[in-house]
């Protein structure tokens, strides 16, 4: 009874937007600035750990470059080398691979600098995944992503995965889940969070030595919209993409919301550090199909960045 209070306590300060300690991350005078637009549908950025931005146009099967000004179509579907349909969440891993969510034929793909792409995870006991959509990479290589599959909040047939960097075992984590999305570990207390999006919450686990997950509990519900893409920086806050809220929202690692930063779209999809100092904030953004980036306090965690 008493998560559920504090979930509702923090419904209504969202709702009523009171926020408090506004210009503690980012500071009132920084604005969004747009990096590049005329996109299909961007999601999943990620940051390569030297200088480049990667993410995904969900709608228009290609993976876009962005490089201190400089725009390139690193992969795309049309490319009869690459078996690519349409992709969703990246993460670059320390061993220098960009790992892709491919939700077209449901697999984790790898690929190098060079463009030279395999196939890492291409299902589970016998069956494909249903439509990877985000990932991230812990500190030893160990891949974690989710794998939902309807939007309801009451079919619960979403799953997260655990794929061993040693071994490439594929376990099933954590399943009857509603449509989990975004996924991120925090520097913090070194939980899984994940977007229970069709729920309208965040929910954290406890992750075991071998990936296993243990002690499901709801960090915060968003009203008003789905969290989408979620990130941490290096003091362990969260960041969070309100699809359909039109905001970003940044909570301590207690679950304080800190500060709501209005978006330029009402429909963001993901957030990244990047930079050299990692603090610069990147979004993709739907309802208007651009890359945005907004500077900001604190750097981003730098749990799975490359060194």
């Amino acid at each position: 009874m008493l998560a559920k209070t504090k979930l509702l306590i923090i419904g209504f300060l969202i709702i009523g937007f009171s926020i408090l300690n506004y210009s503690q991350i980012i500071e009132p005078s920084q604005k969004w600035v747009k990096v590049i637009d005329n996109l299909n549908f961007p999601e999943g950025p990620a940051y390569d750990g030297v200088s480049s931005i990667y993410f995904s146009n969900c709608y228009g099967g290609w993976i876009t470059k962005y490089n201190n000004g400089a725009v390139d179509t690193f992969l795309i579907k049309n490319d009869e080398r690459i078996n690519i349909n349409k992709t969703n969440g990246l993460a670059y891993g320390s061993d220098g691979y960009l790992y892709i969510c491919e939700y077209g034929y449901g697999q984790i793909l790898r690929v190098d600098k060079d463009k030279n792409i395999e196939v890492y995870a291409n299902g589970y006991n016998g069956e494909k995944f249903n439509r990877p959509n985000d990932i991230v990479i812990d500190a030893n290589g160990n891949i974690f992503f989710t794998d939902p599959k309807s939007y309801d909040k009451n079919i619960l047939d979403g799953r997260i995965f655990f794929i061993d960097a040693k071994t490439k075992q594929i376990k099933l984590i954590a399943d009857s889940l509603a449509f989990p999305n975004g996924i991120k570990i925090s520097p913090a207390d070194g939980k899984l969070y994940v977007c229970e999006s069709a729920k309208q919450k965040i929910v954290s686990f406890n992750i075991s030595d071998d990936g296993a997950l243990t002690g499901k509990s709801d960090f915060v519900f968003l009203p008003g919209g789905d969290p989408d893409g979620i990130e941490f920086d290096k003091e362990g806050n969260l960041y969070v993409a309100h699809y359909g809220g039109g905001a970003v929202y940044i909570f301590s690692k207690e679950g304080k919301l800190i500060q709501k930063i209005p978006t330029p779209g009402l429909k963001p999809t993901n957030l990244e550090f990047g930079g050299p100092d990692l603090k610069t904030l990147f979004l993709t953004e739907v309802q208007t199909n651009s890359l945005y980036k907004i500077e900001v306090k604190n750097s981003g965690s730098k749990l799975i960045k490359n060194n």
